[in-house]
């Protein structure tokens, strides 16, 4: 299960160093820059990310000025690069620079804009089937939090077309905000749309969805937690969705954890408050209250974190275009995750969720060799992630929907073809022993 490594010599991983040498092919030679056990076949880094050597050893040497100085770092310098982050990070996905601020993930985002609408009887929330589960769960808490704003669930099942999704869509807007009698005029509708949602690994229309939303007078929070990185030329400025958040220690390369949440300047009053509340908080209440806090300001200062993640957007940045950049990086990717999942198919008897590929960019979902009548349970989960990992060290996500059981694989720049060979033994072992536990 070794991956084999490319005889080419280890660039420098001196972030400073990198620009005066070409860098290592894509596929295991790429095994270089980054710290893998050697015998690790990893095919999930969706799930978590994977850091960069360059960019690790730039986190280091921030760390290290923090704990030189912590004063002068955390009061004086440390603001510049976090307005550097931010401003890169927003050219790339097509917004101005204060229209971005960071988090620590895209939950505690999507959490943020949910908790700062001021909730009614009678509004309402959607959320669909797919919706990653914390973000789910969070609906579910304001809808169980006084004044109990109802709960629309949006049906997604895969495979599914982008047209479908797109009529389903308008009509399941259709049926929610032509409801409610009176408090049609008044109460306030807000979506939480997947732009690639995270089980099924499947790209969805968000951006015709937003507009639909529009449409509909609907308020759109995009939940983008694997756009960033996976998704190019995403240009939120054409797009206008009123809310969206993004990781960017997973497709990025930036350290764990940190999210960009884009908030256009229309909505900037929505937000009052972070959470926790920084002392940059203004109440209506104040003796001398003369407006809410500055959109911006209010995210500088949360409390004493650790903020070399969201600094270290920067170095995945300069890393990405040394690789070759956004469109080099996710043509590679997208086209071994379409190869990879088919030729993964082919060795364990089944399909690929998706044969045209359109809901696929680098994660690719593949049907396992195990009866749909198997239903998930807490047993079979831990046997299927104990044999890949404890057993075969490799792991591609697993999950079951929509009467079946599926991988997710994430394809990388480190990845290639044979890396779904090594996998496929070891789901073929999994998938064997759930079946003869399942009998018993």
């Amino acid at each position: 299960m070794t991956n084999t490594l490319s005889s080419e010599l280890a660039p420098s991983t001196d972030p400073a160093e990198l620009a005066n040498q070409a860098p290592p092919s894509f596929g295991h030679a790429m095994h270089k820059l980054f710290e893998f056990d050697p015998s690790y076949v990893n095919l999930n880094h969706g799930s978590y990310g994977s850091l960069p050597i360059p960019v690790r050893v730039a986190c280091d040497k921030l760390s290290a000025r923090v704990e030189a100085n912590p004063d002068r770092f955390l009061r004086i310098e440390c603001i510049h690069h976090w307005n550097e982050a931010r401003t890169r990070v927003a050219k790339l996905i097509g917004a101005e620079t204060d229209e971005c601020v960071l988090v620590n993930n895209t939950s505690h985002g999507v959490n943020t804009v949910l908790r700062n609408f001021d909730w009614n009887e009678g509004d309402i929330i959607i959320g669909t089937t797919t919706t990653y589960g914390a973000v789910s769960r969070a609906i579910r808490y304001i809808g169980d939090t006084p004044p109990h704003p109802q709960v629309s669930t949006f049906d997604l099942s895969f495979p599914i077309s982008h047209a479908e999704i797109l009529e389903n869509w308008r009509e399941h807007l259709r049926q929610v905000t032509s409801e409610g009698g009176d408090l049609k005029q008044t109460r306030k509708v807000v979506a939480v749309i997947d732009a690639i949602v995270a089980n099924p690994g499947a790209r969805l229309p968000w951006k015709e969805m937003v507009a639909i939303c529009k449409d509909a007078d609907v308020w759109s929070v995009v939940d983008a937690a694997h756009a960033i990185g996976q998704e190019v030329d995403i240009n939120l400025s054409e797009a206008k969705p009123d809310f969206w958040v993004s990781n960017c220690h997973k497709w990025l390369f930036a350290k764990r954890s940190c999210a960009v949440l884009y908030v256009p300047r229309r909505n900037h009053h929505v937000i009052k408050s972070p959470f926790p509340t920084p002392h940059t908080y203004h109440s209506p209440e104040d003796e001398h209250y003369n407006g809410p806090e500055d959109f911006v300001k209010l995210f500088q200062w949360t409390g004493t974190i650790d903020y070399i993640p969201f600094l270290s957007i920067n170095a995945a940045l300069d890393f990405r275009q040394w690789l070759g950049g956004e469109h080099k990086i996710n043509e590679y990717t997208h086209n071994l995750a379409i190869a990879g999942g088919k030729h993964l198919a082919s060795l364990l008897g089944t399909s690929v969720m998706d044969p045209e590929g359109d809901l696929t960019l680098n994660m690719v979902n593949v049907e396992l060799p195990i009866p749909g009548d198997i239903k998930y349970s807490d047993e079979v989960n831990s046997l299927v992630l104990n044999t890949l990992l404890l057993e075969w060290n490799t792991y591609a996500a697993h999950y079951y929907h929509n009467g079946k059981w599926w991988t997710r694989c994430s394809a990388q720049v480190w990845n290639e073809i044979s890396d779904f060979e090594v996998l496929a033994n070891a789901l073929k072992d999994a998938c064997q022993k759930v079946v003869k536990f399942s009998k018993q």
